[in-house]
């Protein structure tokens, strides 16, 4: 495997499992792009949680500044 395509997974926060898997499949065009897209839809879900989590924690504030005018 090509040490940009290494890092450029590491950067992309794949682990040392997923890049060996990714390194056995090279010659597989389509099992790479399956690979990549599963990758990107689980770190997606993680923002998506992430963004859940700072909506709670933003009406959290809301709340607890309206309820400190009353």
């Amino acid at each position: 495997m090509d040490d940009s395509i290494r890092q450029n997974l590491i950067d992309a926060g794949c682990d040392d499992k997923f890049i060996k898997e990714f390194d056995c499949c090279m010659c597989d065009k389509k099992q790479c792009e399956k690979m990549l897209a599963q990758h990107r839809r689980e770190l997606l879900d993680e923002v998506h949680a992430k963004e859940h989590s700072i909506s709670c924690l933003d009406y959290l504030v809301h709340k607890m500044k309206r309820d400190e005018v009353k």
